[in-house]
Formats: structure tokens, C-alpha cells, sequence
């Protein structure tokens, strides 16, 4: 069972990317869906929640506005649409799959953890 993170990479400050996270169905139906991101030389940190229906969304305040979260319940995929990239943002970004605490940042907190996709904001 693997939640399995897409679309990362290099993008220049002030740029957009959309991050992917393919679930497997029975899961995706069954959970909110989150991200989290682990930066260099920081502590993990949480960056939103959507619920199973998609009607609720959460955000941490460092990327309200600029990021946001949505769910494709018929292909049981998570996005992450993230715009105006700063350099801060660079990180390595996680979607996760039944939190167990709200705004968990580790892997013990939530049912299902991915393997990570990785986001670099350089000039």
C-alpha cells in the first residue's frame, strides 16, 4: 500500500508548481488527506488538510493564499496547486492519509505516509 507523490522539482522564486499524490481508492475514501513538508536544517512542518469530501480545507498560516489544497475523489488524487514559490519553500513534501492528531507533522500520526516528492525554489 503506497500513497505515491508526483510532480515536484526546480522552480524559480515566484513560480507555480501542482503536486500529485496517487491513493489507493479504499484509503482515499476513508480519510482526510494531508501534506506535510520537511525542509533542510528544520523541523517538519504541516501545510494542509482537506477533507474526505473536499468541502473543508485547512491551512497552515505560512502558506495561506499561496497554496492550495483539492481533492479528485473519481481518480483518488491529492493536489497541492502552489503559487508565488519562495526560496523558504524548498523542501521535500509528503502527503498523508488519516491524521491522528490535528496538524500532525510526523509519519506515527497519520495511517498512511508517501515517500515524499522533492520541491526546490531557486533563482
Amino acid at each position: 500500500l503506497q500513497l505515491v507523490e508526483s510532480g515536484g522539482g526546480m522552480v524559480q522564486p515566484g513560480g507555480s508548481l501542482r503536486l500529485s499524490c496517487a491513493v489507493p481508492g479504499f484509503i482515499f475514501s476513508s480519510y482526510d488527506m494531508s501534506w506535510v513538508r520537511q525542509a533542510p536544517v528544520k523541523g517538519p512542518e504541516w501545510i494542509s488538510t482537506i477533507n474526505t469530501s473536499g468541502s473543508k480545507t485547512y491551512y497552515a498560516d505560512s502558506v495561506k493564499g499561496q497554496f492550495t489544497i483539492t481533492r479528485n475523489n473519481a481518480k483518488n488524487t491529492l493536489y497541492l496547486q502552489m503559487n508565488s514559490q519562495k526560496p523558504e519553500d524548498t523542501a521535500l513534501y509528503y502527503c498523508a492519509a488519516g491524521g491522528t492528531v490535528v496538524a500532525g507533522t510526523l509519519p506515527i500520526e497519520y495511517e498512511y505516509w508517501g515517500q515524499g516528492t522533492q520541491v526546490t525554489v531557486s533563482s
